[in-house]
């Protein structure tokens, strides 16, 4: 499991409410401004993080993504500019799924290049504390 310093998390978790509520291909200047303060890999996994969230929602209207965890079930593998996330999980409408991704950025990590993903199961309630996800 990654550990993230409480810091960090805090940030990325606030950065992460922020960056939801902006359609990901409708990015406005105050959040750019934002993003473009994140260390490097950071950026590349929030806005990799967002962009699967907003496909998800867009791409099958019975979900509507609101969180993802890209490590719940594996250690994502960082790439100068890219993330694959075999592990990850997202939350829609109170519940959580398995899923996969990989996403490729541009070098300054705000324009997506390439992402595909694949969502697997429903996880139970019951496991849900085992791997750090909450409703």
């Amino acid at each position: 499991m990654l550990l993230v310093p409480p810091m960090k998390k805090l940030c990325m978790t606030a950065l992460a409410s922020v960056t939801l509520s902006f359609p990901a291909n409708a990015m406005d200047n105050a959040l750019r401004a934002g993003l473009m303060k994140l260390d490097p890999q950071t950026r590349l996994e929030q806005r990799c993080d967002a962009e699967v969230l907003d496909r998800i929602t867009h791409d099958d209207r019975k979900f509507k993504a609101d969180r993802v965890v890209a490590y719940a079930f594996a250690t994502p593998e960082m790439g100068a500019d890219a993330i694959k996330s075999p592990g990850a999980a997202f939350r829609s409408k109170g519940q959580w799924y398995r899923l996969k991704f990989k996403c490729q950025t541009a070098p300054d990590h705000m324009e997506i290049l390439q992402l595909r993903y694949r969502i697997g199961d429903e996880i139970p309630e019951a496991d849900w504390a085992k791997y750090n996800l909450y409703d």
